[in-house]
């Protein structure tokens, strides 16, 4: 049974998420390879080493899978996308803030999905080394203090049940204690904002096209209209907010990647954004924070499409792989 995976084709799931993986880590190849020319912290530099080794054997898997299914490969990202002399655009500690968050909840929804022998083995693996690396950087992280952790709040010391419906409906009587769940999703939205603020910030910088520097300068404006909204809920409720990441930009305005590359990476943010305010919106037994998280993700999503028009419009949007369509093939 192990050796039947040559008879099986791979399953939508299969295909798409090695297709995505594909863009992902040929971008971070390109990422990763300018960093290293400029980190100087040797701890941090080693850990890259490491993180940039996972991103090529992930590519080489997939390209050998993909040219033995006689599948397209996708063009994805390379060597033209990246200015590895380019000066200083990021601080060494920059990268190592978010190198794995992406990938620990990216390959555990795809393995959910996943059941070729071959394909679910790699993203098993892909899941464990993300695992470590994620690992590693938070200790690293630690002891050097530069770790950012989600605020504490009192051990229960008794059983209680809920007795008011106050406690989910905000016109019925505020609410002002927020549970842990609730402090937890409102201090990783906002570290994630802060991110997307640094981002932008840096990419604005040195971006070539007018109309890519307004999108990322845009984005800016959101993620710290979003920081606002979600500080107030901790703040109500007494609670340390996250620090800022933009001290860890340079002054640098020139362009270390292309504009396409850019548009990608900040794509991910958002994408990888618009999940954790879904997973937030579940959480959550507010129904005042229910609220801002819907109406600031109906904000996120019209700003995607907006950059997505940009990318096809400067054909930078590869299309990914699609069912067949029926009714075109039925017309001879």
């Amino acid at each position: 049974m192990g050796n039947n995976h040559d008879l099986i084709k791979l399953t939508s799931a299969e295909l798409s998420y090695l297709w995505a993986t594909y863009l992902a880590d040929s971008m971070a190849i390109c990422v990763l390879k300018y960093f290293l020319e400029h980190v100087d912290d040797e701890d941090i530099k080693s850990l890259t080493v490491h993180a940039l080794k996972l991103s090529e054997e992930h590519v080489k898997f997939i390209r050998e899978i993909y040219s033995k299914e006689e599948i397209q490969i996708p063009q994805g990202f390379t060597e033209d996308d990246v200015n590895l002399k380019a000066k200083r655009l990021f601080s060494d500690v920059w990268y190592i803030r978010n190198m794995a968050k992406g990938g620990l909840v990216t390959y555990g929804r795809v393995l959910q999905n996943t059941y070729r022998q071959d394909v679910r083995s790699f993203f098993s693996k892909c899941l464990t080394d993300t695992i470590e690396l994620d690992t590693n950087a938070a200790v690293l992280l630690l002891e050097k203090g530069l770790l950012q952790r989600p605020p504490a709040i009192p051990y229960p010391e008794k059983l209680e049940f809920v007795h008011k419906q106050s406690f989910i409906l905000e016109g019925l009587g505020r609410r002002e204690a927020l549970t842990g769940t609730e402090v937890t999703n409102l201090y990783a939205n906002i570290q994630t904002n802060y991110f997307g603020v640094g981002l932008a910030t840096a990419f604005s910088q040195v971006a070539k096209s007018d109309k890519v520097r307004k999108y990322f300068l845009r984005g800016k404006e959101i993620s710290l209209k979003h920081i606002k909204v979600f500080g107030s809920y901790l703040e109500m409720a007494s609670l340390p907010l996250p620090a800022s990441f933009e001290q860890e930009i340079s002054e640098s305005q020139e362009a270390p990647f292309s504009d396409k590359i850019m548009m990608f990476h900040f794509s991910l943010m958002i994408y990888a954004g618009i999940g954790n305010f879904g997973v937030s919106i579940a959480e959550t037994q507010r129904s005042d924070l229910v609220v801002d998280y819907s109406r600031l993700v109906a904000e996120v999503l019209k700003f995607s499409e907006d950059g997505v028009n940009i990318m096809i419009a400067n054909e930078w949007l590869e299309q990914p792989p699609l069912s067949a369509n029926r009714r075109d093939l039925s017309k001879g």
